[in-house]
């Protein structure tokens, strides 16, 4: 009986430290904050990117921006948007086309880390993460949100993946 509760006890002591370590080690993030906190947080994996999308607010159309995490700083890759107005560059990317009804413009590679973007609700502005679309406005409100790439613990982040994972999938570009 000495024996099988010994062997019990190295292999509770085992589990513990690994699941320590998973909890307790450090790794990249995507960040999502707001004036209150961190509301999203995203384990940065391989290829990561990430797509935020709203609508125009003089165009009344949808903007869709894609985004990919490369060696720790964000970077816009793309943009596709259905009609140009005031303040849209002509060139942005290395590829330009129209591909279904939209201006795509590819290649852009332009870092932009930290992000900080101005969700206003009448924009309906949200973000696609992992096959995803989360909410970012919020009714009535306008908060400015950032996105940055952090290294962190599964602890110190919990708050960011708890907001994830409870977030309705908005369904929508």
């Amino acid at each position: 009986m000495a024996h099988f509760r010994a062997g019990f006890y190295g292999v509770c002591a085992v589990l513990l430290i690994v699941l320590a370590g998973l909890v307790g080690w450090p790794r990249t993030w995507l960040a999502v904050r707001d004036a209150e906190g961190l509301r999203y947080a995203f384990v940065v994996q391989g290829d990561s990117r990430f797509s935020l999308a709203w609508m125009h607010s003089v165009e009344k159309e949808n903007w869709v921006e894609t985004f990919r995490i490369d060696d720790g700083s964000i970077v816009l890759v793309s943009t596709r948007f259905k009609t140009f107005g005031a303040g849209v560059p002509e060139r942005a990317g290395h590829q330009t086309r129209l591909e279904n009804g939209w201006v795509v413009m590819d290649a852009i590679e332009r870092v932009v880390d930290p992000l900080a973007v101005q969700a206003a609700s009448a924009e309906h502005y949200r973000m696609r993460y992992g096959g995803r679309w989360f909410a970012l406005s919020q009714n009535g409100e306008a908060p400015i949100m950032s996105f940055a790439v952090r290294q962190g613990t599964v602890i110190g982040m919990w708050a960011g993946i708890v907001g994830a994972w409870r977030a309705p999938d908005t369904g929508k570009p």
